[in-house]
């Protein structure tokens, strides 16, 4: 069984937002639990408006290539005006690439989802916003959702987690997208298996 290939996107432009250091003790425990992690925050996602008659940029090109190869997904977004923000929408438009992949979209994904806003409120509604489009584009939100209100501290000046209820949280996300990563590698392995020794027609 090879080690689950984890693709982790969020963040914002600002650094050391509450998003981006949401995202990063995520994919920090992910490896931890055996993953090979690729991350993409903030200035990484600054693409062009996605255009489905337009060549992507390098940059979209590279982002969607990591999805394809995906395992599992975590997404962590700061909530703008009660939804995910304008920069991570844009990024998951570039799914639509990924339409005639023979997994299109998020599809066989077990896909982590961490909201970050200053209420919770606002926290509520764009967890609620994520998990819908990871629905819409047929990738599977893991049980556990992380909702963070950043108006209140949950990491010190270095990116350490303060808020053990926090940690836990993501931490558990990253268990739940390994641990699924894992069962549709065996399973996919099993489908294999049953179509050489000719069980499925």
């Amino acid at each position: 069984m090879q080690r689950p290939y984890i693709v982790g996107f969020g963040g914002t432009l600002r650094t050391h937002s509450t998003s981006d250091r949401a995202l990063r003790l995520a994919l920090a425990a992910a490896e931890s639990y055996g993953a090979h992690i690729e991350a993409f925050f903030g200035a990484d996602l600054l693409f062009p408006i996605f255009h489905p008659n337009e060549q992507p940029s390098d940059g979209a090109v590279r982002f969607v290539a990591a999805l394809r190869r995906a395992d599992g997904i975590v997404i962590s977004s700061p909530g703008y005006h009660g939804s995910i923000s304008g920069l991570i929408k844009n990024a998951i438009d570039y799914v639509e690439l990924m339409c005639e992949d023979s997994r299109p979209y998020f599809e066989g994904r077990a896909v982590g989802c961490i909201a970050c806003a200053a209420g919770w409120q606002a926290t509520a509604s764009t967890l609620s916003s994520l998990r819908a489009i990871v629905h819409a584009l047929r990738g599977w939100p893991t049980p556990l959702g992380a909702m963070l209100n950043s108006s209140v501290t949950a990491f010190d000046d270095d990116g350490a987690c303060t808020d053990k209820s926090v940690e836990y949280q993501l931490t558990g996300i990253a268990r739940q997208v390994c641990g699924f990563g894992v069962q549709q590698q065996a399973a996919q392995r099993q489908i294999v298996d049953n179509l050489v020794n000719g069980f499925i027609s």
